[in-house]
């Protein structure tokens, strides 16, 4: 295990673009056509983005990759990381548009000689006629289904374009047999209408579809966009405008009112609002000033900013957050695996049952012509376009929808396993408090003053850069502080060190009590302030007590509300926290959370949600630092402020843009609602062919109403999928 671990920490991950694949079999041939190239380790094909997720070895061929794909008939191209927007397929569509429009010019006439010869009228058009317009219906605009289905023949397996290949081609040449061979003076029975009209529902079909599918990718395309070309830098006091390619980190930019932040940095010169709701969601403007961070992408609203840049290009926020919501919408959802198999068996099934069908009816009726238009229904209505749609529609989707309110779900597994989450394990600091806690209380030992305690504990503490440390600094500040030698971190449990020749702890009442300090009056007032809901930490010398300092952190404002949704959502929330039992208990009942485990250790908690796991909890932990990383992985999903560390980021499912904990209940709400729409697409899917079959096979469709339902299956799929845009999350009641 640990040598595949490495293996994959060595691998090359590569996205191709796809053309030419019409339904799920297809995906099935590319994804298997790129596991056999050698060094491929993964190959993960996605019809709804037309593209494929390669992880193979570093010194895997690209090229091989492309080629692979090409030998099957279909087309490829490697697709450069943080390249401009492209809507690929703009020229694709416009071309659908006009064989679509040409194939329906060609085949009204055909229509309107059936349509008369229904109503009583003689506006049959002569059989040659017919013949004509049908030939070039067929294998002029239709040759793309010719072409895709000797490719997937050659390939060993079957897909969409060959039944509709075999079922028109049966039609029209029946047609052309019967003008063949009718009697002098004769009028036969011609089906040239069916066979046309057959090949232009599906190609409206799959333009109705194409034109769906480009609204999917609107979300990636907005990010994307939000990328300024230009940036104004400021070199020795002069100001220029260079593409913002040319900027580099520890170059100054400066961003006028109303200019979008080209670049991430830090604010050196000015400051205002800057709106950043296309990024995190959050719809008001935030108030910066000197010292704080701003991201590319963002909007400078009022006043004049200089920037520091600390990334650029593919190392920036929004670069990282385009490639997460485009790793989202090209993963694969377990749920899809079933698909697949199911895939890769349903055209031959569809063959077996079409021959089938034209044998019983010959069998039974002796009319070869009616049995083989029977066939060729239930060739024509059995194409499995919808059932390789539902899956990726529904999560391109749902997570271009979730990106923007500032959900980023890192790929479809996540977004699957969220909707079943039943319990959520928040850590308490930085996830429902603020993070930025400041000194309440300080409390002295026998023989000890609050100064003198205070002097201590940040001495003991300086150049440390934990939240409680920066709480003791500003409350010393001003007072002579001595130098701190043999600093060490004691992983929760606090700090050690030593000061004026004194080897000093400071740190939780674990620390307390495994060093064997016993204070009768410093325990009660310990217990005092924990009930007041603030944290304590001793300061002890060997076993003795010096004193207390009390930390209290504010509540963050959304914390109330993220709480009151997830229960409303039927979810049970659940406080982890490394503070003691009584400053947990105090928060918790503030917000409503009737389950607390506190002092726990940052190794425990990964235990805690393996206790919930055990209880039969689907369990996600909602975590903002490195001591959440291991909790975070352990979850069924894991959640990490993006205020908080790089390394929860990693480690999480899911990225929550803002530290709102109320988008925690909004996560799971796209996941149900995305899961929600994919079990619908793929009922329909199913639907459709278990209905449809049988209805046809039994001779009460015709080919062209099968070719209309067929149509109606992929576009009533990919609509509803798309109905997912108007997601927004949930408040809480």
């Amino acid at each position: 295990m640990a040598t595949d671990a490495l293996a994959l920490d060595k691998a090359d991950s590569h996205d191709l673009s796809i053309g030419g694949m019409t339904c799920a079999a297809c995906v099935g041939r590319v994804e298997r056509a790129l596991r056999r190239v050698p060094g491929v380790r993964e190959a993960a094909v996605n019809l709804a983005t037309e593209r494929a997720h390669v992880v193979a070895a570093p010194d895997t061929d690209v090229a091989a990759l492309v080629e692979a794909v090409e030998d099957t008939g279909f087309t490829a191209a490697v697709i450069v990381p943080d390249a401009p927007p492209v809507d690929e397929g703009a020229g694709r569509r416009r071309r659908g548009l006009i064989h679509l429009l040409l194939a329906a010019a060609l085949s009204l006439p055909l229509v309107a000689g059936m349509a008369g010869d229904l109503a009583g009228a003689d506006w049959m058009l002569p059989g040659w006629v017919q013949f004509a317009l049908a030939t070039i219906v067929q294998f002029g605009l239709g040759a793309r289904f010719y072409r895709a289905a000797w490719h997937a023949v050659r390939g060993g397996s079957g897909n969409m374009d060959l039944l509709v290949a075999l079922g028109t081609t049966a039609a029209w040449g029946l047609s052309v047999y019967a003008l063949l061979t009718a009697m002098p003076g004769h009028a036969p029975h011609l089906y040239f209408e069916a066979s046309s009209v057959l090949i232009t529902f599906v190609l409206l079909g799959k333009w109705l579809e194409a034109r769906a599918k480009g609204h999917t990718a609107d979300a990636i395309r907005a990010l994307m966009d939000l990328r300024p070309a230009t940036a104004i830098r400021q070199v020795d006091g002069r100001e220029e405008e260079v593409p913002v390619t040319v900027i580099r980190p520890g170059h100054r930019v400066v961003i006028r009112p109303g200019g979008r932040v080209p670049v991430d940095g830090r604010i050196t010169e000015g400051g205002g609002s800057v709106d950043e709701s296309m990024l995190t969601g959050e719809p008001l403007p935030v108030e910066k000033t000197v010292g704080d961070r701003v991201t590319g992408g963002s909007i400078n609203v009022d006043g004049r900013l200089v920037v520091e840049t600390t990334a650029v290009g593919t190392e920036t926020m929004l670069a990282k957050i385009v490639r997460m919501v485009e790793g989202a919408q090209a993963s694969k959802a377990p749920i899809q695996r079933l698909v697949d198999r199911v895939s890769a068996v349903f055209v031959p099934v569809v063959l077996v049952i079409a021959f089938v069908t034209f044998a019983g009816w010959w069998w039974v009726g002796g009319d070869a012509e009616h049995a083989l238009i029977t066939a060729v229904s239930v060739l024509v209505i059995a194409c499995p376009c919808a059932l390789g749609l539902a899956t990726p529609t529904a999560i391109m989707v749902g997570t271009g929808a979730a990106a923007r309110h500032g959900i980023l779900i890192k790929d479809a597994e996540a977004l699957e396993r969220a909707h079943a989450v039943t319990a959520v394990a928040f850590d308490k600091t930085g996830t429902l408090t603020e993070g930025r806690p400041r000194v309440a209380a300080v409390a002295a030992g026998e023989g000890q003053d609050e100064a003198a305690v205070l002097r201590l504990a940040a001495a003991l503490q300086q150049g440390s850069e934990h939240p409680l440390a920066r709480a003791v600094a500003e409350r010393a500040a001003g007072l002579a502080l001595p130098p701190v030698t043999g600093f060490r971190a004691l992983p929760g449990r606090g700090v050690a060190g030593t000061v004026e020749g004194r080897a000093l702890a400071l740190g939780s009442p674990r620390l307390a009590a495994e060093t064997g300090v016993s204070d009768a009056a410093l325990s009660v007032r310990a217990t005092e302030l924990e009930g007041q809901g603030l944290t304590v930490s001793w300061l002890v010398e060997g076993d003795r007590a010096l004193g207390l300092l009390a930390f209290g952190d504010t509540v963050k404002p959304a914390a109330h509300e993220a709480v009151a949704a997830l229960t409303a959502l039927g979810l049970t929330p659940v406080m982890v926290t490394g503070d003691s039992q009584g400053a947990a208990e105090a928060v918790a009942r503030t917000l409503g959370i009737g389950r607390v485990f506190a002092g726990v250790l940052p190794e425990g908690k990964a235990d805690v949600v393996a206790t919930l796991r055990a209880e039969g909890h689907t369990v996600a932990m909602v975590g903002d630092g490195i001591n959440d990383a291991p909790a975070l992985a352990a979850a069924d999903v894991g959640f990490a402020m993006a205020t908080g560390t790089d390394v929860a980021m990693h480690t999480a499912g899911v990225t929550l843009m803002r530290g709102d904990p109320v988008l925690v209940g909004g996560a799971v709400s796209v996941s149900r609602r995305t899961y929600a729409k994919i079990r619908q697409g793929l009922f329909w899917a199913f639907v459709y062919n278990a209905v449809g079959i049988p209805l046809a096979a039994l001779g009460y469709l015709s080919p062209v109403l099968a070719g209309a339902a067929m149509a109606l299956s992929s576009v009533s799929v990919v609509t509803n999928a798309l109905t997912l845009r108007g997601w927004s999350p949930p408040r809480g009641s």
